[in-house]
């Protein structure tokens, strides 16, 4: 199974450290995130990685051609996308390279303990062209209930009142690739909505662990969960 990282973007919003490295190699206790991403897949499936490069692609390019990540068994190529490409544009450009093959997608900046497995059995079983695994964001702020300007009720939201979100790791039929028109367009604004107005895409929940790293705070709670010896997604390594 192809497994695809997109791993081009500029992560701005994580600039102290993506100044030098594109965010994927942000390390998360001395292992960039990309490394903990391939473990997780590797420790479930039979699969090999290419990864979708854009912004200082070269750095990916020397970690995976790296002594240490070599001696990791890990088989990985990357595919250079465009540094101005956005994540359908990246998408179908892989696809492109490996015609008529079911491809797993992930993005390069997030952890969960996702029975990978089961993903795949779901995808299989509906028959659809597309899945993407909702997740329930983790709750960030109090919730407010007001009258006027009255606080009628404080109280912390639970995750179960977030709703479901994207949480990546996507399992795509070639047919998805026809989905996508040009190099900048999001794979979430039309690709992903037209799919669903078809009925095309279908939705596997993970009701279990999933953190993004989007922020320099995202990356240190994530450290704090490796430092403590219980790191959800590490429990699947071997």
């Amino acid at each position: 199974m192809k497994v695809i990282i997109l791993a081009g973007g500029l992560g701005s919003r994580l600039a102290e450290e993506t100044s030098d490295k594109p965010k994927p190699m942000v390390e998360i206790c001395g292992n960039p995130i990309l490394w903990h991403i391939m473990k997780s897949y590797q420790s479930q499936i039979d699969c090999e990685f290419i990864v979708a490069t854009g912004y200082l692609s070269e750095i990916i390019d020397e970690y995976l051609s790296s002594p240490k990540f070599k001696s990791q068994g890990i088989t990985a190529t990357t595919h250079f996308t465009g540094k101005e490409s956005s994540t359908g544009g990246r998408v179908k450009q892989v696809m492109a390279a490996i015609p008529g093959e079911r491809v797993m997608v992930t993005y390069g900046d997030g952890l969960s303990d996702l029975d990978i497995q089961s993903l795949l059995t779901f995808h299989e079983e509906h028959g659809k062209f597309a899945t993407v695994t909702a997740v329930r964001p983790a709750a960030r702020f109090g919730r407010l209930e007001l009258q006027g300007d009255r606080v009628l009720n404080f109280s912390e939201k639970s995750q179960s009142q977030e709703g479901w979100i994207n949480g990546g790791y996507f399992v795509f039929e070639p047919e998805v690739a026809e989905y996508i028109s040009f190099d900048s367009q999001p794979l979430e604004h039309e690709p992903l909505g037209n799919l669903a107005n078809e009925g095309n895409l279908m939705a596997f929940k993970h009701f279990g662990f999933w953190h993004p790293m989007d922020t320099l705070r995202e990356k240190l709670d994530l450290e704090k969960l490796v430092e403590s010896g219980d790191a959800p997604w590490m429990r699947q390594f071997h």
